[in-house]
Parts: structure tokens; C-alpha cells; sequence
């Protein structure tokens, strides 16, 4: 396909960071304040998994999941860096240090990935106010600096699918270091400070989720309109459409 992007090569990015999040970034205080006090469930960094039912759904077919991510995710060039996808990424994600197979982002889906996940698809599809869902795959040795969310009105789950064992694989949300375990969830507020270490030889794969946190008024009213501007922001249409260009240019080398 003309123009598609050549796999493992960066793709072009505008100047300076999108304006949707530059001005979210300085509201951001008084959106997340408003959203806390309007919240149905915990605002701690690290929330209880019982308190989403769905995520049982999630661990009691981690094995369907985790064969569909070996499958399709795992295989050659199909997985992107995040920071090839989205550009703005590029200061706390290396190139093929952490790579990523987008199902959903920010509400839209990419067909083309869903048909090859039809299991995972079908799962995830269950999730109250899905936001994204991808397989987050992280390298041997990689280390994500310290960083946070855009907004307070999405909660973030992490199903453990292959965990390293021969070293120390973590990630310390705020002021609380966790761990991943396959087959288990982890659910975290994305909006604190976190940062993620992979300390083995191996490859560390989750599946990452991101949902609409549960809400009452007016915090509701607040978080639907950010994400409705974010959704349309040039910071996920061009995301989304570098997804579309990378599986051109993949499918392309499977010709």
C-alpha cells in the first residue's frame, strides 16, 4: 500500500504535543477532583478486583486469551512499538521495547485485529464502558519511567497472560509496588504516578484494558464530554489510523 509505514521504522509526528491533552493537562486537577467526589468505587491507586465482576469473566478463559496473543500477537511483525502508533508515547516508550496489538481504541474497533482474537473479541466486547483493550508486550529489560493517565473518568485492568519468572517483573502505581500473575487481574487508577520495570530475560504480555470508571452526576457529565473530545482529537484518529497503515504494511509482507 502506498504510503503504509515500513514495520519497526517511526511514523511521522506533528510538532509538540497534541492540544487536546496540552490543555487537558493543565484542567486535568480540577476534571479528576470532580470526577473523584462523583466516583461509585474506590479512588485508591490500587482498586479491588471484586468490585468488577466482569474481570472473573477475564481470568476464567486467560488461557483461550493468552493462546489467541501467541497466536496473533506475538507473530513477527504484528505488533507495533506504542510508540509507532502513537507518537506522543515516544518519551517513556522505546521502539520495540514495549509493542502493542490494538482490538479497541478509545471506543473504536480495529476490525481487522477483533477477526483474528474472535475469543478475546467476544470476552472484552462484555466489558461495561470498554474504552481500549490491546495486548501490552513488553520486551526483556524494558523500563517505563514514571508517568500517568489523561483522565480520571477511565479506570485501567492488566490480565497477566506470560510473566517472566527468572527475575523481577513489576510495576509501582503512586506509592504501592504490585505484581503480575497469570491468569489474574489487576485494576489500577492510571491517573497516579506509575512506572514498570521488566527485569528478566523474557517477554512480559498482558492484556490491557481500559474502561469507564462508574460514576454518578455531575462527575459522569464531565468524564463522557473529555473522552467524547479526546475520541475525536487528531491524538486518536492519527493513532488509530497508523494502526490501519501498520497492518497494510504487514499484510503486505505476508503476500
Amino acid at each position: 500500500m502506498s504510503g503504509a509505514p515500513r514495520p519497526g521504522a517511526p511514523l511521522a509526528a506533528e510538532p509538540g504535543r497534541p492540544l487536546i491533552i496540552r490543555v487537558g493537562k493543565h484542567l486535568r486537577g480540577v476534571f479528576d477532583r470532580l470526577i473523584a467526589s462523583s466516583s461509585l468505587v474506590s479512588n485508591d491507586p490500587v482498586l479491588d478486583v471484586r468490585d468488577f465482576a466482569w474481570t472473573q469473566l477475564l481470568r476464567e478463559h486467560w488461557r483461550d486469551i493468552r493462546d489467541e496473543a501467541v497466536a496473533v500477537a506475538l507473530r513477527g511483525e504484528a505488533s507495533p512499538s506504542l510508540a509507532t502508533i502513537s507518537p506522543d508515547h515516544r518519551a517513556i516508550a522505546e521502539i520495540d521495547k514495549w509493542r502493542s496489538f490494538f482490538l479497541w481504541g478509545y471506543g473504536y474497533p480495529i476490525d481487522e485485529n477483533l477477526v483474528r482474537c474472535p475469543r478475546t473479541r467476544d470476552l472484552v466486547a462484555q466489558i461495561p464502558g470498554l474504552n481500549s483493550a490491546f495486548f501490552s508486550i513488553l520486551a526483556p529489560g524494558t523500563h517505563i519511567p514514571e508517568h500517568r493517565g489523561v483522565t480520571k473518568g477511565l479506570i485501567t485492568c492488566h490480565l497477566g497472560l506470560i510473566v517472566p519468572r527468572d527475575g523481577d517483573v513489576r510495576m509501582r502505581v503512586h506509592d504501592r509496588t504490585v505484581r503480575w500473575s497469570e491468569g489474574e487481574t489487576l485494576v489500577f487508577d492510571d491517573t497516579y504516578n506509575h512506572a514498570v520495570w521488566n527485569d528478566t530475560s523474557g517477554t512480559r504480555v498482558v492484556l490491557l484494558i481500559q474502561f469507564e470508571r462508574p460514576l454518578r452526576n455531575p462527575g459522569k457529565w464531565i468524564a463522557d464530554a473529555f473522552l467524547k473530545v479526546v475520541r475525536r482529537s487528531a491524538f486518536v484518529q492519527d493513532a488509530v489510523r497508523n494502526i490501519g497503515d501498520w497492518n497494510a504494511a504487514v499484510k503486505q509482507l505476508d503476500v
